[in-house]
């Protein structure tokens, strides 16, 4: 990724040109924010496997170095608590990309999945499709034989609503954007504030990182 990494052990590219610094707490936010978006989304979002890599990276640096602290120090405990919340969070987020895997339709867009979470959706859409035939489709009659896995299973629901942190002012953004006259629904977001919004209307600013569920 563009980012690097900085102290702590961990990795960081010296051409400053090409790179900017990244400190670890930094890292973990890029984490934890992926993390609420994804979880309160309701659609796949666009993997984030670089920050992932990162993290994992940061992890196997701090177990390192608790490895040459001295047993019952009390920095070691904060620190393995530390490393333990880390690991809950990067493991709630992959749970979350998975579940919403199992559930979509088919194979989905390989642009949002990691090379890894598409060769687990073909696996898994095709397991799925073959233990339908091998249950229950082939005791239907005939004319009842198929199914189509893209009709089976629901879209996911972009009019649900979502809490919202704003980390960068917008203006003019549509609240009900298939309305006639527009102009009555337009809001400016203010850095900062939270709000309670129609999921579809801030799609855009999520994926741009303009705004936080929360």
């Amino acid at each position: 990724m563009s980012d690097a990494l900085s102290d702590d052990g961990s990795d960081v590219n010296h051409d400053d040109t090409q790179e900017d610094v990244m400190t670890p707490a930094e890292l973990i936010a890029k984490l934890e924010e992926a993390w609420l978006n994804e979880k309160f989304s309701p659609e796949l979002l666009e993997n984030k496997s670089e920050v992932v890599e990162c993290v994992m990276e940061q992890l196997s640096h701090m177990e390192a170095n608790l490895q040459r602290v001295k047993k019952g120090d009390t920095k070691a405990s904060i620190h393995r608590m530390e490393i333990d919340r880390i690991r809950f969070v990067l493991s709630s987020y992959l749970r979350a990309r998975l579940q919403k895997k199992e559930k979509s339709r088919g194979e989905g867009d390989p642009s949002l999945l990691s090379p890894e979470e598409f060769a687990f959706a073909k696996e898994y859409y095709a397991n799925t499709e073959t233990y339908l035939k091998a249950i229950a489709l082939k005791r239907m009659p005939p004319n009842l034989q198929t199914v189509d896995m893209l009709k089976a299973v629901p879209e996911p629901c972009l009019d649900s609503f979502v809490f919202l942190r704003v980390k960068e002012k917008q203006e003019n953004i549509l609240v009900e954007p298939e309305t006639d006259d527009q102009r009555e629904y337009a809001v400016d977001l203010e850095e900062g504030s939270q709000h309670l919004m129609r999921y579809r209307t801030i799609a855009p600013l999520v994926s741009i990182g303009a705004v936080q569920l929360i």
